[in-house]
């Protein structure tokens, strides 16, 4: 994903967001302690972090889960053998597609259905691929080296996966759709169409004829320490009604502080193709106003150190009590 600035709009509404670099949303310079900033009421929803940070590190022992390598092909095998252990009707879309840079990308999108025969469905989704380099990091000897993807890329899969884990367990009867896609991060700033393109080939190529979902959820870099999750300026424009129950449900599950009703960044992330669709659409992803995303971001410090089992728990449970499971 990347920061996008499309209009005089979208510069007002952005005011102050300034290049990325540590600093937090108070621009103090440090990040909050994401241990202290979730203790504002007690989780009457139950997620359970620890067996979200097991997911999470299941993912990391592959390797970095880069497109046309093992670690790649052996961690899809894995996430699609969970959601059909968690009871999930599973489908593999695989393709073929063109980075920016001409390499042919073998990629596989990873779809699960709960109650198939349900009309009103929700998607949740989440990219699993990672940053081939990380173009980022501080040391530029260290820029060419593929990126871990603790943070972007595994922690959206941890928490939907334990999701799946859920609702294969409360068995709620709605429609419930999770969706890993691929190639999502072999993008370079300021081409938009080179993001994202495994959830692009899904939007314009349905993996059962006629699907379109009612609403979609997309958890993206969920489990940095010292998160924050504004509201990201297209899910407002597409899914206000959306985002304002999801806020809700943070602040009733006593994460409302992670989860501050302000305006965050515009990104070009998943999201937005299914908004071009006209389908509503949410971007539940970490940005600190004034400084972008998390510091870590597509370096080599995305690691598994830098992950806050409290982060994994906010975002989750806020999930959990907005799909009433």
């Amino acid at each position: 994903m990347q920061n996008v600035f499309t209009s005089i709009l979208v510069l007002m509404f952005l005011a102050g967001c300034g290049a990325k670099r540590a600093d937090s949303a108070d621009g103090s310079g440090n990040y909050a302690d994401s241990s202290a900033m979730v203790a504002e009421a007690p989780d009457a929803v139950a997620f359970d972090a620890d067996s979200a940070y097991a997911y999470l590190g299941r993912q990391v022992e592959f390797g970095p889960r880069v497109p046309n390598t093992e670690a790649h092909a052996k961690a899809g095998d894995w996430m699609a053998a969970e959601l059909r252990r968690h009871g999930a009707e599973v489908i593999e879309q695989k393709m073929d597609l063109e980075a920016f840079d001409g390499t042919i990308l073998h990629a596989r999108n990873i779809f699960g259905q709960y109650n198939p025969g349900e009309e009103d469905r929700t998607l949740l989704l989440a990219h699993y691929d990672c940053r081939p380099w990380a173009d980022e990091d501080p040391d530029p000897d260290k820029r060419k080296q593929p990126v871990d993807g603790a943070n972007d890329g595994a922690s959206g899969v941890a928490v939907l996966l334990e999701i799946a884990r859920q609702i294969s367990a409360a068995n709620p009867k709605k429609g419930i759709d999770i969706l890993f896609v691929d190639a999502e991060d072999w993008g370079t700033e300021g081409d938009d169409d080179s993001w994202a393109m495994g959830t692009r080939y899904f939007v314009h190529n349905p993996v059962k004829p006629g699907y379109q979902p009612a609403r979609v959820i997309v958890a993206d870099m969920v489990g940095g320490a010292g998160a924050l999750f504004p509201i990201e300026y297209f899910s407002q424009q597409s899914a206000p009604d959306l985002v304002t129950d999801l806020w809700n449900a943070a602040s009733a599950s006593g994460y409302g502080s992670l989860f501050p009703r302000q305006m965050g960044g515009a990104v070009t992330d998943d999201h937005v193709e299914f908004i071009k669709q006209g389908i509503p659409a949410v971007d539940i992803i970490e940005y600190h106003p004034r400084t972008g995303f998390n510091p870590h971001w597509h370096t080599t410090k995305d690691n598994l150190e830098n992950i806050d089992k409290n982060t994994l728990r906010a975002v989750g449970t806020t999930l959990v009590r907005y799909l009433e499971l």
